[in-house]
């Protein structure tokens, strides 16, 4: 087992990929990749991306690897890096990080809202940097036009215009990787931002400090929200349950926006080769829970970073009321850096934007059960036993603070996350859809009756356990 107690010994610790991705810690960034001409990111037998290359690259144990992962025991964590980039910040919230300001509200400008998952605020900070020249383009997730030939249905580009850009609007709750866009940055002169979730951010911020070309170049991220990464299984089980394979499907949307509908009631939509398209809302898919992890990175189960803690400026969705219920979409804004504080500060002045400045408390309530899981849940998986290499966060283990119906919560996303990928493999293999799907009903009910109450099951877990537990 590998422990790195002491800071010194942190420093010069050495890791390798191979290291990584034995102990689960492994998000897929691909950042590592991007500095090996010989590495790539390739698809493993669960649908998520790792690194793969030359036996002396993947084993090879240096401290360069170790400082530049982000999940890695030894790279500096969220605090140091926000500290360094944030000092002058006026506020620091446990839960946000450090921020100048944050805001709740859409983008008024035609066209961003409506075509946006929620209220359009991270295309429209895209739009304007490249408008203004502040960057020459912008890296970010967008569909792929063939996904059968390139065998993944998105992928990061670059974006140099307005019409390329908005290519990438809405969520995408699919692998992506990094290395192929680094790869043009380190070769293609000029100033880019970089759109993605926060262990990304986080990447690309621990690979400025050891690579001085990065650090020129990347000059703006622009931060998600992140509840978790979900394997590219999610999306062929949606299509599964609605009468297709994977390869007939030739686009998704994860979030079909109905500004008749609640925000929060999502529906995917997947366009089929025969030119159909089939949609279904995702409380009706067996594997349409969030919170249940259905096809969750492991990694993800060592993560504190909800919010994007080190981005200039990072985005997500108002999950309460009433902007939940507005089916137009609503933004929480969290800004970092006075240059774009005057950029959204200008844009609210000018009626670009109709934002409100809200408190962390505002914000931390709309992303109340994202933060749960990665604070309280997060110390308690810490207290698990586990072979291999242990992760070092800004959470203290602890197991004596939750009753035992709210440990078993965690256990049970624990259990779904990693025996949905076994049982969809299985069913894969067997080519019995209808293996993986009833086992994701009755875990599905199991988890809702444990957690929200629900039907038998849920009246036994309140006799036996007591009230139920928080989501």
């Amino acid at each position: 087992m590998r422990h790195f107690p002491d800071p010194r010994q942190q420093e010069q610790a050495r890791l390798s990929p191979r290291d990584i991705v034995r102990a689960n810690l492994c998000i897929g960034c691909g950042c590592c990749a991007a500095g090996s001409a010989d590495a790539s990111m390739r698809w493993d037998r669960h649908g998520q991306l790792k690194p793969h290359g030359p036996r002396q690259w993947l084993h090879g144990r240096t401290q360069e690897f170790a400082k530049q992962c982000p999940f890695s025991p030894t790279a500096i964590d969220e605090d140091r890096i926000a500290a360094q980039r944030f000092a002058a910040a006026a506020h620091r919230d446990p839960r946000l990080g450090s921020f100048i300001a944050a805001y709740v509200g859409h983008v008024a400008e035609a066209g961003f809202r409506d075509n946006g998952s929620s209220g359009g605020l991270t295309s429209w900070v895209a739009a304007e940097l490249l408008r203004t020249g502040q960057v020459d383009a912008v890296a970010h997730v967008v569909p792929v036009e063939e996904p059968q030939r390139e065998g993944r249905h998105f992928a990061y580009r670059l974006s140099r215009s307005l019409d390329e850009l908005c290519r990438g609007a809405k969520s995408r709750y699919y692998p992506v990787e990094l290395s192929g866009i680094l790869r043009k940055i380190r070769t293609e002169p000029g100033r880019y931002a970089v759109v993605g979730i926060p262990c990304f951010i986080k990447a690309i911020h621990l690979l400025r400090r050891c690579d001085p070309l990065i650090a020129e170049r990347v000059t703006h991220t622009l931060g998600l929200f992140c509840g978790h990464m979900k394997s590219a299984r999610l999306a062929e089980s949606f299509a599964w349950q609605l009468g297709a394979e994977i390869a007939q499907v030739k686009a998704l949307d994860y979030r079909l926006k109905d500004a008749s509908r609640p925000a929060n009631w999502y529906r995917a939509q997947l366009q089929l080769a025969d030119g159909r398209a089939v949609a279904q809302d995702w409380w009706h898919l067996a594997d349409g829970d969030w919170g249940a992890g259905f096809f969750q990175n492991a990694a993800c189960n060592a993560c504190d970073d909800v919010v994007a803690e080190t981005a200039d400026i990072s985005f997500g969705d108002a999950w309460v009321e009433p902007f939940a219920s507005d089916g137009r979409g609503t933004n929480v804004v969290i800004v970092r850096t006075p240059e774009l504080h005057l950029m959204i500060e200008t844009a609210i002045a000018d009626s670009r934007l109709e934002l409100s400045p809200v408190n962390a408390d505002f914000v931390a309530e709309t992303q109340a059960a994202g933060l749960r899981h990665r604070r309280e849940g997060l110390a308690y998986r810490l207290s698990w036993a586990r072979s291999g290499m242990r992760p070092r966060k800004r959470v203290a283990a602890s197991r004596t603070r939750l009753n035992l119906r709210r440990k078993l919560v965690y256990r049970a996303r624990a259990a779904i996350s990693a025996w949905s990928h076994r049982i969809f493999a299985l069913a894969r293999l067997l080519h019995a859809p209808r293996l993986y799907v009833i086992w994701a009903r009755i875990a599905l009910a199991a988890y809702q009756g444990l957690t929200y109450s629900r039907g038998r099951f849920g009246r036994f877990c309140d006799f036996l356990l007591g009230p139920q537990a928080r989501s």
